[in-house]
């Protein structure tokens, strides 16, 4: 039981940080949370997963917007310029 929590934590804690650091990944998780931490990886809980889209997502971006570039994902938008 310990194992199955610790593994649950560990992709709460993992999603958190993609959301935060991959804008592309955020974007599909707040059009589908389930099916974007589930391609990624992340199987969570549906208590998990509410407690996660009820995040704010403008406060999540902005708190994205605040860490240092070279710890997030690039990734080209659709003008072609790195983010």
């Amino acid at each position: 039981m310990i194992k199955v929590a610790s593994m649950t934590q560990h992709a709460v804690e993992r999603a958190i940080g993609k959301l935060v650091t991959d804008a592309e990944f955020r974007e599909r998780f707040y059009v589908n949370p389930e099916a974007a931490t589930w391609e990624a990886g992340m199987p969570l809980s549906g208590v998990e997963l509410e407690a996660l889209a009820a995040l704010s997502r403008d406060a999540v971006v902005r708190f994205s917007e605040g860490l240092d570039v070279r710890i997030c994902r690039v990734s080209l938008d659709a003008d072609g310029d790195d983010r």
